[in-house]
């Protein structure tokens, strides 16, 4: 058996390493010939994977049965349009996926089927005139982008012209959303529908840099900071998704915003949580989201069954660094031997250029840490930092130790 893998970053890595243990044949794209997950597979090609002739015309080369790709909502939709041609098994068909990976088209229905999210304005070119109606701050976003690149937050006219240009530009189809800012926290919902029933994984909280115009996530948290009513609230919320969208059986991944009780859906895919999510969700609650997305995919069922893993506390932080050129690790391992870090994953490789902290994106590697409490948390993250370092080529150590603040 043969499973063509779509895009080689870190979760990747988990999904190729979790095929071959079921004794499939993994062939990996990315258009990088330094992806992370590159050293993993068995076959590799380098080729745009948002190149739907050349991923088809490499499946029918490869005879695949089957196309997959976690933790990636653009690449979902290259996965299902190439499986629709070819009759491959896929958990989402093309339609379904268009509507749950573009933001103008899930905006739209959102507000057919009654999901709470924010007044907007879809347009291919900008008229303020035709926006009139919207409330500054804005957000400005790519309809098709990803990891926050090309969302900016406008406070006047003058910004707004500016970041929708920018926007424009990133997105691959050139479309770009305008939306009223919500102000609140940030929940992120991992779920799994099956049958059509949306049941919730985890909820965790997503904490992003404090810029006045970006968004950039530094880490993620478990448990999530929100009340009963809140809580309802998503659940009621999830299973609207489903039903509104027609997912039947797949992960799903809702991202919103809270203030008090009150919610707004920022958007949602038909996929497992992005980069080391899924080890939040498996180390606070038992499910292996990387495991079940591959058993729907082959028609079977997932185990969705919750469990008490011991962790009260499961924090996924994400390493940041000034410009340079990134040459190694230094500490890292000796602290996830020494049990302070829990997992490890680097994101970049020695040479990369790093231009700052634009877009989450920008992250070079990530760290899972479990506590049973915050000050254990606190006391952990403050021995990594003072011993850990992230050198550039010139021997400078470059890590964003200030974006990594005390778990409050």
């Amino acid at each position: 058996m043969k499973a063509f893998v779509i895009a080689g970053g870190v979760p990747q890595i988990e999904l190729i390493k979790q095929l071959k243990s079921r004794g499939i044949t993994t062939i990996l794209a990315d258009e990088s010939p330094n992806a992370v997950a590159r050293p993993y597979c068995d076959i590799f090609y380098r080729v745009n994977i948002f190149d739907i002739p050349a991923i088809k015309e490499i499946a029918e080369k490869e005879k695949v049965d089957f196309l997959l790709t976690v933790c990636a909502d653009q690449v979902l939709l290259v996965v299902a349009e190439v499986s629709e041609r070819l009759g491959l098994p896929c958990y989402i068909d093309f339609k379904t996926a268009q509507d749950v990976s573009d933001k103008i088209r899930m905006k739209r229905i959102f507000k057919e089927i009654g999901v709470p999210t924010t007044d907007y304005m879809e347009t291919d070119h900008l008229d303020i005139s035709a926006i009139s109606h919207l409330h500054y701050p804005l957000v400005v976003k790519p309809v098709d982008a990803y990891s926050s690149k090309g969302v900016r937050k406008a406070d006047n006219e003058e910004e707004l012209k500016k970041f929708y240009e920018d926007a424009r530009k990133i997105s691959r189809s050139g479309g770009v959303i305008v939306e009223e800012f919500f102000k609140g926290d940030e929940i992120s919902v991992d779920a799994f529908v099956v049958n059509g029933k949306a049941k919730i994984l985890a909820m965790t909280n997503s904490e992003k840099v404090k810029y006045d115009d970006r968004f950039v996530i530094f880490r993620g948290r478990y448990p999530v900071a929100a009340s009963s009513v809140v809580i309802k609230k998503i659940e009621e919320i999830a299973q609207k998704i489903a039903v509104g969208f027609g997912l039947v059986n797949s992960p799903l991944l809702i991202q919103l915003l809270n203030n008090g009780d009150d919610v707004s859906v920022l958007e949602f895919c038909a996929r497992t949580g992005g980069n080391m999510k899924w080890l939040l969700i498996k180390y606070s609650c038992g499910v292996d989201v990387i495991t079940a997305t591959i058993d729907i995919t082959l028609g079977k069922a997932p185990d969705l069954e919750l469990k008490d893993t011991g962790h009260k506390i499961v924090v996924n932080d994400f390493i940041y660094c000034h410009p340079g050129v990134f040459d190694h690790f230094e500490g890292f391992d000796k602290m996830q031997e020494q049990g302070f870090i829990n997992e490890f994953h680097a994101v970049r490789i020695k040479g990369t250029e790093i231009r700052g902290v634009n877009s989450s994106s920008d992250r070079i590697a990530g760290m899972n840490i479990v506590a049973n409490s915050v000050e254990e948390f606190n006391a952990k993250e403050k021995t990594i930092l003072e011993n850990v370092r992230v050198i550039d080529a010139n021997g400078n150590d470059i890590m964003r130790r200030d974006l990594l603040p005390e778990l409050k």
